[in-house]
């Protein structure tokens, strides 16, 4: 297998990564789980707050009896750490080479081949083509040209918060989101004893149609209204977060196919989505996996891209359409707000039946 990567070395930009038993599956199946673990963080619950006042909506037990029911654990981890952990495995196995600094400028689909020519005038004749190249994939446009991606007109600031400068009553044995109108903000260690991630998100409203790629909206100035008014606790970590930089969030529409003869994709390529459900990265291991096993089995790429296809595209499918859905949750605001709360109400931390779906690895792989 050999992979290139645009950037000049395999790096990762951001700190904070949810790993849900479903993802953390996939990494014990890989044998690097323990490698992760060795710097992540299993937090003892997950904990929904209201922005505005600070109370406690729901929370799940992510103890003994959640590792019992779905096998694996529940994981928070700095994105660095878990793909040192992923080169370090491919880096010790023979089959697989590396390169970084080659941008792939064109997917050309050759019937019983592919070939990759990349903007330094590197080609490759391959056999097959997997494109892992994000939201903004080149190899998707070949397969279904569906457009842009869609704007969320939501804005995500970031910042990792050293343990001597905590804010105001972190709870650091739990992965915490605060959720009001328009707005949600997370926090959950990261390093154990070292660093606390936060992400603040809000919907702009100075968002118009052609702003997408606009600084002129999901400003600092507009973070600072947007979260002014909510309980200290919110407030106090605001007050940390990083203004330099905004992430626009952005997804797609499920898409009827993702393989074209041997050119296929994966992750984010196959199905964007929005970060409400904390599913982006766990979701492409989960294709990972699956695919590897197919093509294990399978001497044809042709038929193994299209048996893995028709394993992942509807689980993905329903989880992109979730991800839209815990979006309008998490900012719901006045009669919408009343409903989540008496949604929420009454639920066992030890109730996991309305995650059974996501979580179980069942016979996915």
């Amino acid at each position: 297998m050999h992979v290139i990567e645009k950037s000049p070395e395999f790096g990762e930009i951001g700190a904070g990564l949810q790993l849900a038993p479903n993802a953390t599956g996939v990494l014990h199946r890989l044998g690097i789980l323990e490698d992760v673990l060795a710097h992540a963080v299993l937090p003892a619950r997950l904990v929904m707050r209201d922005a505005l006042t600070g109370d406690s909506l729901i929370s799940m037990d992510l103890g003994a009896p959640f590792r019992q029911r779905f096998g694996f654990p529940y994981v928070v981890a700095h994105r660095a750490d878990l793909l040192n952990a992923e080169l370090r495995a491919c880096r010790l196995d023979s089959r697989i080479t590396l390169e970084a600094g080659l941008e792939a400028v064109s997917i050309e689909d050759l019937g019983d081949a592919a070939r990759v020519i990349c903007a330094d005038g590197t080609t490759y004749e391959c056999d097959s083509v997997v494109g892992a190249d994000g939201l903004w994939s080149r190899t998707r446009t070949l397969i279904h040209d569906d457009g842009p991606p869609v704007c969320a007109q939501a804005v995500a600031y970031r910042a990792t918060v050293p343990f001597d400068q905590l804010p105001e009553d972190v709870d650091v044995e739990a992965m915490t989101i605060f959720v009001g109108p328009g707005v949600h903000f997370v926090q959950y260690v990261v390093r154990p004893g070292e660093l606390l991630n936060q992400v603040a998100v809000f919907r702009s409203d100075a968002f118009r149609p052609g702003d997408e790629h606009s600084d002129a909206w999901g400003t600092p100035e507009e973070l600072d209204e947007h979260f002014g008014p909510l309980c200290s606790r919110v407030r106090s970590g605001i007050a940390r977060i990083d203004r330099a930089r905004r992430w626009t969030m952005f997804d797609r529409l499920p898409i009827p196919a993702w393989t074209k003869n041997r050119i296929t994709l994966l992750g984010d390529a196959a199905h964007p989505m929005l970060q409400f459900a904390a599913q982006g990265a766990c979701q492409a291991l989960e294709d990972a996996v699956t695919l590897g096993a197919v093509m294990a089995r399978e001497p044809d790429d042709r038929r193994a891209f299209l048996e893995y296809e028709a394993r992942r595209r509807p689980r993905t499918a329903r989880v992109q359409q979730t991800a839209r859905w815990l979006g309008d949750l998490f900012h719901a605001s006045g009669g919408d707000a009343a409903r989540r709360a008496d949604m929420f109400a009454g639920r066992s931390p030890q109730d996991y039946s309305y995650v059974d779906w996501l979580y179980s690895a069942g016979g996915r792989w």
